[in-house]
């Protein structure tokens, strides 16, 4: 076998490998390259509700985030939203953007701004029918909620529905704000 034989069959073999590589890392992205507290938040895109344009990440870049992956058909979530509510209340115009995203596919924008007006949301409600989000952030329920730092790295996620006007939650959101913690209102859940 001559030398330039040899090359070629080393060189089939890496390319070999290396296809093979590529193709696993693909199908194995969640357990190499999984979403969770402190790896770099995901850039979605998701639609803004009663307009011809979408919103993504890069939208929100050096802010302070809170993601919110939810469904109006979602009993949890809608448990969640007045927690959502207090703490956006508290901290919205201090800098927090709160990003509720509905996953919903069967039911029209109309209808989850409705929804979203029923429950008092003043905060950003966005629309994904695609359910990409979900897949970029690796989602395994509703609600799922992500806090992002400034420098777009998660710094909480949390599964289900939480109080989010907790002592612990508005401790966070205000440290990732660089701002004083508020006392908790009487009345508030000071758990956490």
């Amino acid at each position: 076998m001559t030398m330039r034989r040899q090359w070629a069959i080393v060189g089939s073999l890496l390319v070999v490998l290396a296809a093979g590589l590529f193709v696993a890392s693909r199908m194995m992205k969640q357990q190499l390259f999984p979403v969770s507290v402190g790896s770099q938040a995901p850039d979605f895109r998701a639609k803004v509700l009663g307009e011809n344009r979408y919103k993504t990440l890069a939208d929100y870049k050096g802010q302070v985030v809170l993601l919110n992956i939810w469904a109006t058909w979602c009993t949890p979530c809608q448990a969640e939203i007045p927690s959502l509510q207090r703490l956006y209340q508290a901290y919205g115009d201090k800098g927090l953007k709160l990003v509720a995203v509905s996953i919903d596919d069967y039911v029209s924008e109309d209808s989850i701004r409705a929804f979203a007006k029923n429950f008092g949301v003043t905060f950003e409600v966005l629309h994904d029918s695609t359910h990409s989000i979900e897949q970029l952030y690796q989602a395994t329920g509703y609600p799922e909620t992500f806090v992002i730092g400034r420098e777009g790295t998660i710094r909480r996620k949390w599964i289900g529905p939480d109080d989010w006007s907790s002592q612990g939650n508005r401790a966070l959101v205000a440290q990732l704000l660089g701002i004083e913690t508020p006392r908790v209102a009487s009345g508030e859940s000071a758990g956490r």
